[in-house]
C-alpha cells in the first residue's frame, strides 16, 4: 500500500529532529528527577526501584535516538546512491536492522512505562484483582509488538513496507491495546487517589494535599493517550507522518514520568516547610490548658495519621493504613 502525506525522507528528517529537541528537553528532566530521587539522602534510602526505571528509561530513549541518527546517515549519506530507489526506499525498507532496532527499544519502553502504571494501581488499590485486566492488557501489548518485530525482520527488501497486510494488523493491534492499557490504567490510577483525597480532605491535620499531582496525572496521561491517537491514526491512514510521531513518543514516556516524579519531590519539599513553620505553645498557654484538664472532660477524637514519605502504603500511629502514595508512584 503506497504511504500518503509527506513524503518518507522529509518525514524521517523531521521526526529526528523533533525527537532531538524533546530528547535535550528529557535530558533536563532526567536530571531533575536524580536530584529530586538523591538530594540529602543515604545510599540506602534512595528508592532503588524508581531509580533503576528512571535510568532504564533515559537510557532507551538514548539509545533510540543514536540508532535514529544512524538510520538517517546510512539513507542519506551512506546508501544514497547504492540502495535501489534511493533514500526513500531505504527507509521504507522495514527489514533493516536499524529499522528493526529501533521499533524494539520502542516496545520495550512501552512495556516499561505501561508495567510502571499498572504498578502505580497496584500501590494506591492495593488489590491483586484491580490490576488483571491491566495486566491482561500488558500481555497482549508484548505479544502484538514481539510478533510485529518478527514479521518486520522476516520481511523481504522487495516486499518491505509497514503497511504491508499482514505487518500491519500487528502494528495495528499493538497502538489499540498500548491505549486501551494507558487509558485504564491511568483512569483506575487516577480515581483511586481522587477518592482517597476527597475521604482524607475532612480529617486532614496539614496542609498537604494531593491534588497537584492529581493534576500531573492527568496531564501526562492525557497527553500520551492523544500522541499515540494521532500515531494510530496516521498509521491507518497510511500517512508518513505515523513516522513522526513515533519518533516523539519516546522522549514523551520519559519526560510524563520524570514529571510525575519532580511533582512527588516538590509536594514532599512543601510538606516539609509546612510542618517546620507550626507555631508552638507557649510555657504559659500550656499551664492554663494543664490547668482545665480538672474543670472538663477530654474529647477524643481518632484522626489517623497519614505517612505520605513512604514508599507505597505506609502505616499510621494506630495502624492504619496511609491512603497517599509516595515516591512508588
Amino acid at each position: 500500500m503506497a504511504a500518503s502525506g509527506i513524503p518518507l525522507d522529509a518525514g524521517t528528517l523531521m521526526s529526528t529532529v523533533l525527537e532531538g529537541i524533546l530528547y535535550g528537553f528529557s535530558i533536563l528532566l532526567f536530571m531533575g528527577t536524580i536530584w529530586s530521587l538523591t538530594y540529602k539522602q543515604r545510599i540506602q534510602d534512595i528508592n532503588r526501584p524508581i531509580a533503576t526505571v528512571v535510568v532504564l528509561l533515559w537510557m532507551l530513549s538514548t539509545a533510540h535516538i543514536i540508532v535514529n541518527i544512524i538510520r538517517v546517515e546510512d539513507a542519506f549519506v551512506k546508501y544514497r546512491y547504492t540502495y535501489p530507489g534511493g533514500p526513500s526506499a531505504f527507509l521504507a525498507d522495514v527489514s533493516q536492522q536499524t529499522y528493526v532496532l529501533k521499533h524494539a527499544l520502542y516496545v520495550l519502553q512501552t512495556l516499561l512505562a505501561d508495567g510502571v502504571v499498572i504498578y502505580r494501581c497496584y500501590i494506591v488499590w492495593q488489590s491483586i484483582w484491580i490490576i488483571i485486566l491491566p495486566s491482561m492488557l500488558w500481555c497482549s501489548v508484548a505479544v502484538t509488538g514481539i510478533i510485529g518485530l518478527y514479521c518486520a525482520s522476516q520481511s523481504g527488501s522487495d516486499s518491505g513496507d509497514i503497511y504491508a497486510q499482514v505487518l500491519a494488523k500487528w502494528v495495528t493491534a499493538f497502538f489499540s491495546l498500548t491505549i486501551a492499557t494507558n487509558l485504564l490504567s491511568s483512569g483506575l490510577l487516577i480515581y483511586r487517589i481522587w477518592l482517597i483525597e476527597r475521604n482524607a480532605s475532612t480529617a486532614r491535620v496539614t496542609n498537604g494535599t494531593m491534588m497537584p499531582l492529581l493534576h500531573v496525572l492527568m496531564d501526562t496521561a492525557v497527553l500520551y493517550s492523544v500522541v499515540l491517537f494521532t500515531a494510530l491514526i496516521c498509521f491507518v491512514c497510511s500517512s508518513n507522518g505515523e513516522v513522526v510521531m513515533l519518533d516523539m513518543i519516546m522522549p514523551i514516556v520519559s519526560i510524563t514520568f520524570y514529571m510525575v516524579l519532580i511533582r512527588i519531590a516538590i509536594s514532599r519539599k512543601t510538606r516539609s516547610s509546612s510542618s517546620i513553620n507550626i507555631p508552638r505553645r507557649t510555657t504559659s498557654e500550656a499551664g492554663r490548658d494543664s490547668s482545665q484538664q480538672h474543670s472538663m472532660q477530654p474529647l477524643q477524637v481518632h484522626i489517623p495519621q497519614f505517612n505520605v514519605d513512604t514508599p507505597g502504603f505506609g502505616k499510621g500511629n494506630e495502624g492504619q493504613v496511609s491512603p497517599y502514595p509516595a515516591e512508588s508512584l
